[in-house]
């Protein structure tokens, strides 16, 4: 007999409570149920069911093994679907939730392109920079930033590194000179972000063999918008520290100039979170491996 089989008929046996149950509902015959049962029960020695003339009932052991097949049986039912999304198309609603800016300028091109390719694909995209909480608010997917935090049950990702840049305009550098190294940043006026009326995060400039050097700018500029803080460096009001990806057309115009060109940029990692679960949907395995395929071409 197929072990599988077997482990199939003994779990639903277990459910339904009775041979005749299980033969109704699996469209055996009472005696073919079972020989599964007893084809076990000889294969690894022990008993699984106490059987008697009024009632049956599960041994130790058969508890314990029953708990198993379930898990095995589990994973059999995602392996065959796993085959069945190759030879399938994602479809279905799709809920997306990411930072403003980074989600807008970089990993929604992505997904509607993705969407284009499977028109069965449905996209729910969430634009926010407050962390989400996956099963709480209902998301397949999050995209984030920097560093995580350890979740029960969340699978993580790296799907892109973000280098940091400073700049600052032609005119703000004529009239205030280069800095040449970082300690020069503290003579320098600077255009900082914040969120929820807070620094969010220090200037950071990698080292060797050492942690990132955290340098904390006063500035009497702040901003909860990176978009803001570039078009503020644009018009000459200080330096800004930012995503390259954020300023590489600003750069490429002349409108801004990336500084400090002998320290290496700060790489913040880009993140796709998703529920741990025993088959990854299709579409949120598709979406992810095209984040992972495209999003390093846009960070440089």
């Amino acid at each position: 007999m197929d072990r599988l089989t077997s482990m199939a008929v003994f779990v639903k046996t277990v459910d339904l409570g009775s041979f005749a149950a299980t033969a109704a509902a699996l469209d055996l015959s009472g005696p073919m149920v079972g020989k599964h049962v007893r084809f076990l029960e000889e294969r690894l020695g022990v008993r699984l069911i106490n059987r008697t003339t009024r009632r049956r009932s599960l041994t130790d052991f058969g508890r314990a093994y029953y708990e198993r097949c379930r898990m095995v049986l589990a994973e059999a039912e995602a392996a065959d679907a796993l085959a069945a999304d190759q030879r399938s198309e994602p479809r279905g609603k799709l809920r997306v939730i990411m930072p403003l800016h980074f989600g807008r300028r970089c990993v929604a091109p992505i997904l509607l392109e993705l969407a284009q390719r499977y028109p069965a694909l449905e996209l729910d995209l969430s634009f926010s920079d407050p962390i989400a909480d996956l099963a709480e608010d209902g998301c397949d997917l999050a995209i984030r930033t920097g560093n995580l935090e350890d979740q029960a049950n969340v699978m993580a990702r790296r799907v892109a590194r973000q280098r940091m840049v400073v700049c600052a305009s032609p005119s703000y550098l004529e009239m205030h000179g280069l800095p040449g190294q970082i300690e020069d940043l503290g003579s320098h006026q600077t255009i900082i972000y914040r969120r929820s009326g807070r620094v969010v995060q220090p200037w950071l400039f990698p080292r060797q063999g050492q942690p990132a050097l955290e340098v904390m700018p006063v500035s009497r500029l702040r901003f909860d918008d990176l978009a803001a803080i570039a078009d503020a460096a644009a018009a000459g009001m200080g330096l800004a520290w930012l995503p390259y990806w954020l300023v590489r057309e600003r750069i490429q115009a002349g409108a801004l100039v990336p500084l400090l060109s002998d320290q290496p940029g700060f790489l913040y990692d880009a993140y796709a979170l998703w529920l741990q679960t025993p088959h990854l949907p299709l579409k949120v395995r598709l979406a992810v491996d095209a984040l992972a395929a495209a999003l390093p071409r846009l960070m440089t």
